[in-house]
């Protein structure tokens, strides 16, 4: 795994952290313990295989769909940081 530099110097864990460690759960099968890791693992999945799909096979209101996917996902990385934070903080 590839260490995450913002941990290493500043000791605060970034929007990203867990993502790769998340993604080899997904790989395991181990679908709950990914979700606990990186709740936004879904989202983005879901979003990469829309545009993957997407891009061959066009839609009529793909983009709509990739605006709302981006922002369920973008909403999902924040909110569970700002909760990761709290309980890391308290």
């Amino acid at each position: 795994m590839l260490p995450c530099l913002n941990k290493k110097l500043l000791g605060i864990d970034c929007l990203g952290c867990g993502m790769q460690r998340s993604i080899v759960l997904l790989i395991k099968g181990e679908f709950v313990a990914a979700f606990q890791m990186y709740p936004a693992i879904y989202p983005l999945f879901i979003l990469l295989l829309f545009i993957c799909f997407n891009f061959f096979i066009s839609f009529k209101n793909d983009r709509i769909i990739k605006l709302g996917l981006i922002i369920i996902s973008v909403l999902t990385i924040i909110i569970s940081y700002i909760i990761k934070m709290n309980y890391f903080l308290n």
